[in-house]
């Protein structure tokens, strides 16, 4: 394994907010990526470590830059990642990719606009955002339902197996390439995040599982947020999360936007134009190094589960 040039990929650790990654290139490398390699290349105790893995490939769509491909902690691959799509950006740039700027990225939905701004900061065209519930898709067959502004809210019983037992809980459906379900909770820092989270995420009426956001409104322009994520569990910043919520959140008449989104890794800022959402916050380069990939997933004990 060792002796296979192929099997020695170059990486760099880079975060968003605290939504952190390993970020790969496929342009220079041959990057061939499985679950079971994602799983121990995000392993926080035997791994390097992350929330997700993203790899920069060469686009298949002609007016893309290039191909923006994200990789959960638990292997699996989903659409988009807005936290991550800063730090690609960066990662572009600074490993002489291209000097472009904005950047046009495609994603397995479409394509995405990014631009590095002068003070560091990077701002996300996140696309269009889609409030029905098929699209994420939702089987709210049976469901009660309310209105809320313009927004059509969901009840979806939970059996929680702890002393909260069953709790029934108030959903926005949201669609940013990824699917999210969103709550306006009191107080973020004090919601069962962990308990109810989980419940959400992985409930079968959400066929592509679905990450659970909890959102609290401080006043029209302000907001805390904490984000369940599928296949990462709860992170400490999610982008698309952050969106869906402040997108929800301006359909239920409570925010206006912009809106600035404090998240347990930092700040984001969420402006809409129109049914398109536009978010900037930081990106952050850690180091780079190499590693033996198929060492790596050799060398986690079988006895360990290679999620993190």
């Amino acid at each position: 394994m060792g002796d296979n040039p192929y099997m020695i990929w170059n990486f760099t650790k880079m975060h968003g907010a605290g939504n952190d990654f390993v970020v790969l290139d496929g342009v220079r490398q041959p990057i061939d990526m499985t679950a079971e390699r994602a799983r121990a290349l995000a392993h926080r105790q035997f791994g390097i470590g992350c929330d997700q893995i993203l790899l920069v490939d060469t686009p298949s769509h002609p007016e893309a830059d290039f191909r923006y491909r994200i990789f959960n902690a638990d292997g699996s691959e989903v659409e988009h990642c807005g936290n991550g799509a800063r730090c690609f950006v960066k990662f572009v740039h600074e490993q002489k990719l291209s000097s472009r700027n904005p950047l046009r990225a495609e994603i397995s939905t479409g394509l995405i606009t990014l631009e590095a701004l002068p003070n560091g900061e990077v701002v996300v065209d996140m696309g269009q955002t889609r409030f029905v519930p098929e699209a994420l898709p939702f089987d709210v067959t049976g469901l009660a339902t309310r209105t809320e502004g313009q927004d059509t809210l969901y009840a979806l019983p939970l059996q929680t197996r702890t002393d909260l037992g069953e709790v029934t809980v108030w959903l926005s459906a949201i669609a940013i390439a990824n699917p999210h379900a969103v709550q306006v909770v009191d107080d973020v820092d004090t919601a069962p995040v962990s308990i109810v989270g989980p419940l959400i995420e992985s409930h079968p009426r959400f066929a592509r599982r679905v990450n659970a956001g909890f959102l609290q409104i401080v006043d029209r322009h302000t907001a805390h947020l904490r984000v369940y994520e599928r296949g990462a569990g709860e992170t400490l910043a999610c982008g698309s999360g952050a969106c869906a919520a402040i997108a929800a959140g301006i359909r239920r008449g409570l925010l206006d936007s912009p809106v600035r989104v404090r998240t347990h890794g930092g700040w984001l800022t969420i402006a809409t134009h129109g049914d398109q959402m536009r978010m900037t916050g930081p990106a952050t380069t850690v180091f780079s190094s190499t590693i033996d990939i198929d060492r790596l997933v050799a060398s986690i004990p079988t006895s360990f589960s290679t999620t993190p």
